[in-house]
This record gives structure tokens, sequence and C-alpha cells, in this order.
């Protein structure tokens, strides 16, 4: 409950992500939009783009045991954060207004909250037949 509830909450309240005044159409609104989008579809292409280019010219070797789509789930996974993901916001956003702050929090959890539901999704469905009849009940 520690790792899986405590920790995550109290991480998200000491990062000062308060929702008051967000929208579900501030979701597609140019700085929101560009901040989730970065965050699921540019980590998971920009990650396992350089990792199946550094295995295509032999720079690298594949774990023993692990598959393609595999990979492909952890590279999703990469788009989950929220420390440095709300800290370079509040940077680059600095002087703006709160519109502003708040799409930039809904952004980095909306896109957080889509790779971590896309990647576990994957790195289950790429689980062998056995593995998942064993934790199902």
């Amino acid at each position: 409950w520690i790792a899986f509830a405590i920790l995550p909450i109290f991480a998200f309240s000491n990062a000062g992500v308060s929702l008051h005044g967000a929208g579900v159409a501030m979701l597609s609104g140019g700085v929101s939009l560009g901040i989730w989008l970065g965050l699921f579809a540019g980590k998971q292409l920009g990650v396992f783009g350089m990792t199946a280019l550094a295995l295509g010219l032999g720079m690298a070797r594949k774990p023993e045991g692990t598959s393609l789509t595999q990979l492909y789930a952890v590279s999703v996974i990469c788009g989950v954060g929220f420390t440095m993901s709300l800290f370079i916001g509040s940077l680059a956003f600095e002087h703006g207004d709160f519109d502003i702050d708040a799409a930039v929090k809904l952004g980095v959890m909306f896109g957080s909250l889509l790779s971590a539901a896309l990647g576990l999704l994957v790195l289950h469905l790429s689980l062998p037949e056995k593995t998942r009849k064993q934790e199902t009940p």
C-alpha cells in the first residue's frame, strides 16, 4: 500500500497540483495538447525508435527472454512522469497566467495516465499465455 497508494498520493499533493478551473476542453488546447502528446507519443517513439536503431545496428542486444513488444511497452511507460514534467512546465511558463499553469498540470497528468494505461495493457498482453493464466485466479 505504501508504494502503490500512499507514496503517489504524497508526491502528487506535494507537487502542488490543483485542478481548480481545469476542464476537459482544456485537454485540446495548445499547451495541454502539446504536453500530453509529447509524453504519450513522443516518449514512446523516441525511446523505442532509438532502441530499435541500436538493436538494428548491433550496438545493443535485447535482454534474454524479452520480446520487442515488451521493449515497446517499457518505452510507452517512459511517458509516465510527474515531477520533472511539472517542474519543466512551471519553468517554461513561469510568467504565464493561471490557465496556462492548469493546462500544464492537466497535460502532464493526462499524458502520464495514458502512458501508464497503455504500457500496462501492452505488458500484460505480451506475457506468455502460461504466465497470464498464473496471474489471474
